[in-house]
């Protein structure tokens, strides 16, 4: 019995373990500056030798003080993240972060960050923000945020920003707890698949028409980060 117990609390030990290490994994040394050169494939990037990591692997001249053109998208946002792909130093680092433009009625759309929670700060402008819940609650969370104000986004949860001003831009810089923190837009992802999902599928999910997700499908769903 004692060591049917014992055997009971380690497995519910390592299954609280590995939940506290789910997200990006601590680094075992001081960095390691991704190689994107490398035939291997790892969860990440592997590691380039010590002897070849130069200063400007961690340095990146991003630009992050001019303003993006928001004109690029229909949802007239510009999302302008700064990540392991960019910046190789921030390999096993489990941060990346980036600067978001929004013009007069922008929005960054409802999306989900699988690999990571956000926190966002509102630099110019005000912001109406908010997230969802996970099922079967689907609470609603959102507040009007000002300059210098701080929200955040918990991990994998849908999430959006709107700027409701007719005629002033905003901007706000976001940090992601993951090198790649990844992004899905919700209508791009749903309407917008490679290749489609079938119209009945989505007609019965939505409780809609075939010929409104077929116009949906048609529409070009366009991505605001670069």
């Amino acid at each position: 019995m004692a060591s049917s117990s014992f055997f009971v609390v380690t497995v519910l030990l390592a299954l609280v373990a590995s939940g506290a290490i789910a997200s990006d994994p601590s680094p075992l040394q001081d960095f390691c500056v991704a190689d994107k050169d490398s035939p291997v494939r790892v969860n990440g990037f592997p590691c380039k030798d010590v002897k070849d990591v130069k200063v400007d692997d961690f340095f990146l001249a991003a630009n992050l003080d001019k303003p993006m053109d928001t004109a690029v998208n229909k949802v007239k946002s510009n999302v302008t993240l700064i990540n392991v792909m960019k910046l190789p130093g921030l390999n096993t680092l489990g941060i990346s972060m980036a600067r978001i433009d929004y013009a007069p009625q922008g929005q960054n759309p409802p999306h989900t960050h699988p690999r990571a929670t956000e926190i966002l700060t509102v630099l110019e402008g005000s912001l109406y923000v908010g997230f969802i819940t996970s099922n079967p609650d689907n609470k609603f969370f959102s507040k009007m945020l000002n300059k210098g104000d701080v929200f955040v986004f918990p991990q994998g949860l849908i999430h959006f920003q709107f700027n409701p001003s007719y005629d002033k831009p905003a901007v706000a810089i976001a940090a992601l707890s993951s090198q790649n923190p990844g992004a899905i837009t919700i209508a791009n992802a749903v309407f917008g698949s490679k290749p489609p999902i079938a119209d009945d599928v989505l007609a019965k999910a939505f409780q809609v028409d075939k010929k409104v997700v077929d116009w949906l499908q048609a529409q070009f769903w366009g991505d605001n980060h670069n």
